[in-house]
C-alpha cells in the first residue's frame, strides 16, 4: 500500500465519505480498482455519534458506489463510532487494532473486512 495514496479530508462529511469520495478514490486509484476488480460485495457501516448513521458500499464490477442508509442483505456490518472511523481514515488507527481494542466490530467475512482495509485504508 503506497504511503502516498490519497486519504480524505479529516473532517469529511460520512455521507459525502460514502457518496462521492470512496467511489471517486477507486476510479481514479488503479492499485484500488485491481483490488476490487473480483469483488461483489455489499457492506453495511454503522457509525454512531453526532454526524453518524448508517451508511453502505457496494463494490461490483470494478466499481464501488455508496450512500446513506442500509443496504438489503449486506455480506459485511462495520460499527464504529465517527471517531474512530475518522482515525481509521486518515491512518492513525489500524483496523485490526481496532478491532483488538473494541473500538471497530464486525459481522459476516473477516477477509472482506480486512480487504476493505486494504482498499480504503
Amino acid at each position: 500500500m503506497s504511503s502516498e495514496r490519497a486519504r480524505p479530508p479529516d473532517d469529511i462529511d460520512p455521507a459525502d465519505f460514502f457518496r462521492r469520495w470512496a467511489p471517486e478514490a477507486v476510479r481514479t486509484d488503479p492499485e484500488r480498482r485491481a483490488k476490487i476488480a473480483d469483488l461483489n460485495a455489499r457492506i453495511q457501516f454503522e457509525l454512531a455519534g453526532d454526524g453518524g448513521g448508517p451508511f453502505w458500499l457496494e463494490l461490483s464490477d470494478g466499481a464501488i458506489r455508496g450512500d446513506s442508509g442500509r443496504i438489503e442483505t449486506p455480506d459485511l456490518v462495520l460499527s464504529t463510532d465517527l471517531e474512530t472511523w475518522r482515525k481509521l481514515n486518515a491512518g492513525e488507527l489500524k483496523a485490526p487494532t481496532a478491532v483488538m481494542k473494541g473500538r471497530l466490530r464486525f459481522q459476516g467475512s473477516m477477509y472482506l473486512a480486512l480487504k476493505i482495509h486494504f482498499i480504503l485504508g
